[in-house]
Formats: structure tokens, sequence, C-alpha cells
């Protein structure tokens, strides 16, 4: 390949989406489970539904009336505070809204007017809250503090509280694990996830996996707040899979549960899904398939005795945790009613199962892939058949063209030392998304992503799974016929939609999602064309949904922004509901993200650098110089990593005489400059004569990455 193109490429370019022009599949549909309790006039849950269809029947906001939604109303849950993200989705009963702040207070809001009925603060220690459940008059949250509380539904006041988390042998763990702390030597935890209820138990997860947390999911009596059991997602020596960990690395193990399960009632069965195993990227020390990370496990769902398990990635060592909410969908294939699941999203294809024993649908190959010894690697991993949804390697036609000098690679290829580039990535294709099924068409819908990562084992100060400095972030939104597994259409977005921008279906033919610009649209069901579009002031990354009050159709969202993928996604505390007819203006549109990997690091002057930038040496801020010590490990080994520049400066870019190492400076996707490879002690100059934002990277040691701001 031509160098100079490699280097400049079509700057933020994406390929169009792909339309395939399959039949929406409505009629060969059957009617779901009433089990799964669809949603109505309420929306009961976080996802809609026991089986996570994230749809809801309502039509009288269809495609015909559309044009005529509007605001309903629209509150400040937390006075304006823009300090915190928000990714917790609404449920609705009774007119009544439930939602939960990251700032650590629940909320329940008349769904008619906007009005706060009652505010109920769980702690104080922020922390990723995805959505209360409802049951037995009571309102269930998780808080930061990993203590889950029941709250009276009428007034928020405390029922009771359970902490969890902890090795109190009164709550009933089965295991006390390491004796020192119950952890098994690894960090505590968090609670996570969307809190689930059915019939008296409620269910809830927990994140942690990337500081060696070993995994559990959680049930306990709604009425009481007793334990009722505990799974533990890395087994112990004598468990069943004890002995795909090699030697104490289940003491550590991570595996944890960080998004809600789905429950079928008939079966009495719950469908959790667990993270990666730890360390996530350095396989070197837990030889072996590590269960049940990286797997959906399907558990009794009155005592957490697993029935079975299906492993999506086996011995991961890539962050493909495929941690989502499975889909529960009842299918005729082939003329054959099948009770099927739909489980993955990271790699960028679906796992269709059988949720009765867990076999294939379609059909699974084990196929060879990629290995390192050093890594102790899988020699197969699981591929369904069917279609991927996202392309399964880099591309130079879209946002994941990589950053030039990574090696570079496809699904499961391998790393070690040297940083190297590989999509899907940790944000995978999908992420934790929540994702509609709808009857209506017979379509399982998914945002995601083109986002690359940047792997390395992480020894000695290396990158993990970064998101390379200057490379686009992208993505889209796609059509899965689960019959058949193959893609019925996707289409490409300016935006990443893969970190909890949920898709709501509707019986109107109108789906809807959000994006982290703060924009809320409302696509038709067949072909995702835009119809409708409304700024809600903050990037959104919950679910919308849907319910209904004395014949009146309302949607709602909770925008509130996220860290991910996107450094910058405008943040804060918009609870929206919307109507037909409705007269609230949209909010004033805020900064969007920059559809580029921005450096963090302050700006320094041309003047205070010396008009020079320092290579291999990262900038000491306090002392206002490079650092004293060659770095050929760090993303900011370029002294200082953000330069402002005012137009026709002349800047020197040098390897001091004290580096061991060759550097250099080339300016990528833009191409404007190139300072070939430099030996300790030399040096190369460049006149900046056009203003503008230039990239550059080190040829040598990749993941060190600069930026020129010619003003």
């Amino acid at each position: 390949m031509d160098r100079r193109k490699f280097l400049t490429g079509a700057a933020g370019a994406t390929v169009l989406g792909t339309v395939l022009g399959s039949q929406p599949a409505a009629a060969d549909t059957p009617k779901q489970p009433a089990s799964f309790g669809a949603p109505g006039a309420n929306f009961p849950k976080v996802g809609g539904d026991l089986g996570n269809q994230n749809h809801t029947p309502l039509s009288q906001i269809n495609r015909r009336t559309l044009d005529r939604l509007g605001g309903a109303w629209h509150v400040n849950l937390e006075g304006g505070d823009t300090s915190s993200a928000q990714q917790s989705t609404i449920v609705a009963q009774d007119g009544v809204l439930y939602v939960q702040t990251t700032q650590q207070n629940v909320y329940a809001v008349d769904g008619r007017t906007g009005a706060v009925k009652w505010k109920a603060n769980v702690g104080s220690e922020r922390t990723n809250m995805r959505g209360v459940a409802l049951g037995q008059g009571k309102v269930f949250s998780t808080s930061g503090a990993n203590i889950l509380h029941a709250l009276d539904q009428k007034t928020g006041a405390v029922v009771w509280k359970t902490p969890l988390l902890t090795e109190d042998p009164g709550q009933g763990t089965p295991e006390p694990c390491d004796p020192a702390n119950g952890q098994c030597g690894g960090t505590t935890g968090t609670l996570a996830g969307a809190v689930v209820y059915w019939d008296g138990l409620i269910y809830v997860g927990m994140q942690g996996s990337t500081a060696g947390a070993r995994g559990r999911a959680y049930a306990l009596d709604a009425a009481t707040g007793k334990i009722a059991w505990t799974f533990w997602a890395v087994p112990g020596p004598d468990q069943f899979g004890g002995d795909t960990w090699e030697g104490d690395s289940w003491k550590t193990g991570g595996a944890v549960c960080w998004i809600h399960p789905a429950i079928d009632p008939d079966l009495k069965t719950v469908y959790w899904t667990f993270g990666n195993p730890y360390p996530r990227t350095n396989g070197s020390t837990r030889g072996g398939d590590n269960l049940f990370a990286n797997s959906l496990v399907a558990l009794d769902a009155k005592t957490g005795k697993r029935r079975w398990h299906f492993q999506s990635v086996h011995h991961d060592i890539w962050d493909y945790d495929n941690v989502m909410s499975p889909v529960l969908i009842d299918l005729r294939i082939d003329g054959r009613l099948r009770k099927v699941l739909v489980y993955g999203s990271k790699v960028g294809m679906y796992y269709i199962l059988d949720r009765t024993n867990g076999k294939p649908v379609q059909g699974i190959e084990e196929r060879p892939v990629p290995q390192d010894p050093r890594h102790k690697t899988s020699p197969t991993q699981p591929f369904p058949k069917g279609d991927p949804f996202v392309p399964q390697e880099p591309r130079l036609d879209n946002a994941t063209r990589p950053v030039p000098f990574y090696p570079t690679g496809g699904l499961f290829a391998t790393h070690w030392d040297r940083a190297t580039i590989i999509f899907p990535g940790a944000g995978g294709g999908a992420d934790w998304s929540h994702v509609s099924f709808n009857p209506e068409t017979g379509w399982v819908y998914v945002g995601y992503g083109l986002i690359n990562s940047a792997y390395s084992n992480t020894v000695g100060g290396r990158v993990n799974t970064a998101r390379p400095y200057g490379e686009y972030f992208a993505g889209g939104l796609a059509a899965v016929d689960p019959r058949t597994n193959k893609l019925v259409w996707s289409k490409d977005s300016q935006w990443s939609l893969a970190h909890g921008n949920g898709i709501l279906t509707t019986g109107g033919g109108v789906m809807f999602q959000g994006g982290p610009d703060g924009v809320l649209i409302g696509m038709d069901d067949t072909d995702a064309r835009e119809l409708w579009h409304f700024q809600c002031g903050a990037g959104v990354h919950t679910s919308p949904i849907s319910y209904e009050i004395d014949g009146q159709q309302y949607l709602a969202v909770f925008a509130g922004g996220n860290g991910l993928p996107y450094p910058d996604i405008p943040k804060g505390d918009h609870l929206w509901a919307f109507k037909l007819g409705g007269k609230v203006a949209p909010a004033a549109a805020p900064t969007p993200p920059s559809k580029r990997n921005q450096i963090r690091a302050a700006a320094v002057t041309a003047a205070a650098a010396r008009n020079t930038v320092t290579l291999g040496r990262v900038w000491d801020a306090a002392a206002g110089a490079p650092g004293a010590q060659e770095n050929t490990v760090a993303q900011t080994a370029m002294a200082p990593q953000n330069l402002s520049v005012p137009v026709g400066t002349e800047i020197t870019f040098v390897n001091p005489a004290g580096n061991v190492s060759a550097h250099g400076a080339v300016s990528f996707f833009e191409y404007e400059f190139d300072s070939g490879t430099l030996m300790p002690g030399q040096s190369f100059k460049h006149t900046f004569t056009k203003k503008g934002e230039f990239f550059y990277n080190d040829p040598i040691y990749p993941q060190s990455t600069g930026k020129i701001v010619v003003t």
C-alpha cells in the first residue's frame, strides 16, 4: 500500500450501511409468552419484560402521527448538575416513573406532569446506577456503598437494607473464600446492573473484573432482604469448572455479571451473562478456558444451581466479555416452535441458543484461531452460523482505519508486548446497550460501535485496551433476523451507539434510540429511516420507554451522558417525557463529543516548550519541562503531548542524546510532517504554515502520540 495514502485516508470516513432487502417476519412470529409480562400501559422493568425484548405494543405514537410528537414535560432531577454521567433506564407503573441517579438518589415522578412525588437518598458513594426493580409494593435499588435498598413504593421510606459483597456468614454466603477478606485476594467490586424482580426474589449483579473481583450473582428474598442464594462465577478447585483455572488464579478470576439477567418464568430459569477473566489482557497466569468468564449461564431461578452454560470466548485476552442483557424470544423456525435466547455483542455476532438446553439453534463451529503460547491461548473459538453485524477486522474505508505503525489484527488476533490495534475492540462491535426484539418485524435491533482498541499484556506499565489517540469514532444500527442469524440491514452513523444507547421498538412501527450528542431519534423500524428527532440536552445512554395514562401514550427517556466511548460526552440530569401535541421545546444543544479520540493533556504553548517537542519523554507539568527518563511504553511520551502553535512557527522534534532508542514523529491522516527515524541526538524541524489540528505518533513506539494545534 502507498504509505502516503495510508497516512492520509479520508478523515472520519464511514462506509454506507448494508441493506439486504429481507422482508419482515411478523406473519411468522408466534405470540410471545404471557409469563414474560409484556409492557402496555406500564413499562414495569428495565428491558420492558422478563425476556428483555424492549418493545411496547402501544401504537398511538406511530409513523403517521410522529410529526406531532413533542415535549410533554422536562425535569432536571439533580438541579442541573453536570458532574456525573447517568445510565439508569426508567421504569413506569400506574402513571409513576421510577429512576435512579448516579448522585445516589431514587425518584418517583408523576408521569403526567413531571412533578417529583418523592426522593430517597441511598448513600453518597457514586457509582453507575442502571435501573430499579418494582415488586411487592417496593422499589429495589442498589447503591455505591454495596447496599441493596428496599423502599416503600408510595413514600420512598426504607423498608429494609442489605449489605452485599460481604462475607458475613449470617447473610448466607455459601463460600468464605479467602479467610482474610473473603475476596480471594482481589478487589471487592461494586454492585452493578439494573435490579430484577420475579416471584418474590430480587436478582442483582456486580462489577469489578478489571481489578480482580471474584464474580458472583445474588438472589434475595424481596420481603426480608435475606440472601436466598449466591452463584460464584469463578468456581473453586472442587467445583464444576474449577479445573479450567490454573493454580490459584480462580481467586482473582473476575467474571462479574454487571448487566441484568433475563428470566423465563415457565422454565423457572434465570439467564445471566458473566464478564472477562482477570487479568483481562494477559492470559499467562491463568491457563485454561476460565469458566464461567465470557459465558452465559442458565441458573435455577429459585436455587441458583447451574443448569447449563455456554462460553462464547475461551480464555479471553481481549475483554470480549459479551456482557449484555440476554433477549428471550419464542420463534417459529422451519415450522417448529423454538424457545431461543439471543446472546453476544462485543464480538459483533450473536449466539442464538435453545434456552431449554443451551444448544445452538443455527449451529456453532469451533474454529482454529491465532496462537501465542505466552498467553496460553485457546486453540479454537466458537463461531456461530449466520452473519456478523460489524466488520471482523479494521478497514481503511471507515472509522476502524487504524492509526499507522501499530501491528493490526481482526477478531481473536493475538498481542503481547507491542500495542496491537484489533477490531472489534474492547468496546465491542456492540457493548452493553439494551437491544430490542420487535415481534412486528421479527427482527432484533442492535446499536454498534466502530472503534478500535490497542492491546498489550500490561506488564511494565504497557497500555491495556487503550483507544489509540487520534483515531476516529463512529458506529451504527443493525437489524438481525434471529430465525437465521442473518444480517437484515445495517446503517452506519456518525456516532458509536454501543454504550447504553438502548433501542425501544413500538407497535406504531417507530423505534427510538438516543446518541452521545443528546439527540433522541425516531426511526422507521423497517429500514432505520429517520422520521423525528429531539435534542435532550445531554448524551442519551439509557433506553427510551413508553407508558400510557388515561389513553394517552407517552415516551420517556433519562438523558445524562456517559464516560465511554467518548470521554467528552455532555453530561446532565434531564428527565424527559413526550406526547402527541406536547409543547415543551427541545433543550439547547450541548457541545457534542469529538469524533476523534482527543488527547486530554493540558495544552502547552510553543513558547513555554521552547518551540521543541522531545520524543520518548513524558512532560513534567510541575517542572514545565520534559521528564528525565526515556519512556517506551506510555501513550504520553511526547513532551509536551499537546502543543499550541501560532501559524508560521518552526518546531523542532528532538530525540535527546540521553535516549537509547530510535524515535520519530509522523503526522497521520493529515500528513503534515514526517521526521523519519531519528537516532539519539538527532532532530527534525517543521514550520507550520496552515491552521489545524495535527495528530502524530512515533513510528517506532506508535502508542506514543502527540497533537499540534496550529492557531
